[in-house]
């Protein structure tokens, strides 16, 4: 059975170093449990929907909630799936200092990354118009 859980995260160390040795290993691992999805990051947060088995997608959400790298973790959305949406990429990244500010004002009070601020629905809204209008720095 597929499923989709949508979480956001603060990033402990935002620099860039940090912020690849997070994704550089996940990706790896993600690849081996037959996990896809997006991540958006920005202004120190964390905004990923990933998508696979059920027990894959639960046992990542839980290893990620005890990472010290994160902090302030928080569930916004969890559903059983027919497919994947993010089926083409272990974890595409949207890279937002490319982003239009306007793609994110249609989402949120302010131009800014702050899925905390927002439903679920709204933040896979947003993953979505972004993974359409190709804001995905790459397949990885």
């Amino acid at each position: 059975m597929l499923v989709r859980l949508l979480y956001a995260s603060r990033a402990v160390d935002t620099s860039p170093a940090a912020i690849e040795s997070i994704l550089g290993p996940a990706r790896a691992h993600n690849t081996a449990c037959g996990v896809t999805g997006i991540l958006c990051y920005g202004a120190g947060i964390f905004l990923q929907a990933i998508e696979g088995g059920r027990m894959a997608v639960s046992d990542l959400y839980g290893h990620i909630q005890k990472d010290p790298r994160h902090k302030d973790v928080v569930l916004l959305q969890y559903e059983e799936i027919t497919e994947r949406r993010f089926g083409g990429w272990t974890m595409g990244q949207v890279n937002l200092s490319r982003l239009n500010s306007s793609t994110l004002l249609k989402y949120s009070e302010k131009p800014e990354l702050n899925p905390y601020a927002v439903s679920g629905k709204v933040s896979m809204a947003l993953l979505e118009e972004l993974m359409a209008g190709a804001a995905i720095v790459g397949r990885h």
